[in-house]
């Protein structure tokens, strides 16, 4: 399979209104989901949760608003009040919203959306088969103290750190599934409760510790490529052959082995690849035979593991999700869908991630100082830029 993904057009982006898109999207979800909380359809309430939601959104895509109390002054202006949120809101109303607010409709919206923009980009390089793979990591976020819930250890100082739990679809380059937890929620605990059925994912050392989890996601019918420490303890079952086109990729050796000092502690039997890479030797396992994927490809695959990394990068210091305008376990959850949504979203529109200068364009027009063609422009120039990389 290797279709190319659809190019952007100038007619998605002149019809382009993020927040009404946005909107839509969310009342879709609702309605899909058909379950609210009982408070939100209260005559006395005043804020709708569209309205909690869509400012929440403004937030994050504005740089200059960053606080809440910022937030609920600027629903005093009109352009805002006609976009977004129809009438002022309060203090008091914007920061009880995410206590009552179920992130479960933000997580349809997710879902909803994170399909959508794996479908309009669905190229598979040549070196995965036919497999959808995802790379799985967390990332970080430093809280405040009166967070307590985000506790994780003391280190000189005591440390508050809420965790985001991500598999990154490795063809688009977008966010798939997601958990949160405080800073001391496992990794591996997260990634038990996100894969399924024939998913297949790429895994740093941390994953390739645990060597029941292997047991468990070859059960579950999920493929993987995970590297394993240097301190590993290996028993060679089977010496494989290593082609001419696996030591381009710096393969150096293949067999069939199994982890562990003790059989009863032992993993599964599986492949180990050990690959060459500039600064060390590491070493890579799987439960792909070699018929499907070989050694230089479970090398070539296991180098884009650092899309995931980029892509926290990205929504750290390009988008700027550093800053909480909620403290709540729920209203965290909100803010972190909402800012992969806007992710997404920006993604669905550009046909890629906007790097910083696209960024703030987007911005700009977002706050109508920049037009439509401007705009167009430099979203044509960026796409020239991505295609001309491709090519090399």
């Amino acid at each position: 399979m290797n279709i190319e993904a659809e190019p952007i057009i100038e007619s998605d982006l002149r019809g382009w209104k993020l927040i009404a898109n946005f909107q839509n999207r969310l009342a879709a979800a609702a309605k899909s989901l058909g379950r609210l909380s009982p408070t939100w359809t209260d005559p006395k309430r005043l804020l709708s949760y569209d309205t909690y939601l869509s400012l929440f959104l403004v937030g994050l895509l504005n740089p200059v608003v960053r606080t809440m109390r910022g937030l609920c002054a600027a629903s005093n202006l009109q352009r805002i009040q006609e976009e977004v949120c129809r009438r002022p809101v309060s203090l008091g109303s914007f920061s009880e919203a995410q206590n009552v607010l179920d992130p479960a409709l933000l997580a349809k919206v997710f879902e909803d959306l994170s399909q959508e923009v794996s479908q309009k980009n669905p190229t598979m390089p040549a070196g995965q088969g036919q497999r959808c793979w995802k790379i799985q990591d967390s990332s970080l976020f430093e809280a405040l103290p009166r967070m307590f819930w985000t506790f994780w250890r003391k280190q000189r100082t005591d440390q508050f750190q809420v965790r985001l739990h991500l598999s990154l679809d490795l063809n688009s380059k977008s966010p798939a599934r997601l958990a949160i937890t405080p800073g001391k929620g496992c990794e591996r605990a997260a990634w038990r409760k996100l894969f399924k059925k024939g998913d297949a994912y790429l895994g740093d050392c941390y994953f390739g510790e645990d060597y029941k989890l292997f047991f468990q996601l070859d059960e579950t019918g999920v493929a993987f490529v995970v590297r394993v420490r240097d301190e590993a303890v290996i028993n060679i079952e089977e010496e494989l052959p290593v082609s001419a086109a696996d030591r381009q990729h710096g393969v150096l050796r293949t067999a069939w082995v199994r982890l562990g000092h003790r059989p009863s502690c032992q993993s599964m039997r599986l492949r180990l690849v050990w690959v060459q890479t500039p600064e060390k030797v590491i070493r890579l396992v799987t439960n792909i035979t070699p018929e499907e994927l070989s050694a230089g490809d479970v090398a070539l695959l296991y180098k884009r593991r650092w899309q995931i990394e980029l892509f926290f990068r990205w929504i750290k210091c390009v988008l700027g999700c550093r800053h909480w305008l909620a403290q709540s376990p729920e209203g965290v959850a909100v803010q972190i869908y909402l800012a992969l949504i806007a992710a997404l979203l920006l993604q669905l529109y550009t046909g890629d991630r906007p790097n910083r200068r696209l960024m703030e364009l987007i911005q700009f027009y977002l706050m109508g100082v920049a037009r439509w063609e401007e705009l167009w422009k430099a979203v044509e120039q960026d796409q020239a830029r991505r295609a001309k990389i491709k090519k090399r």
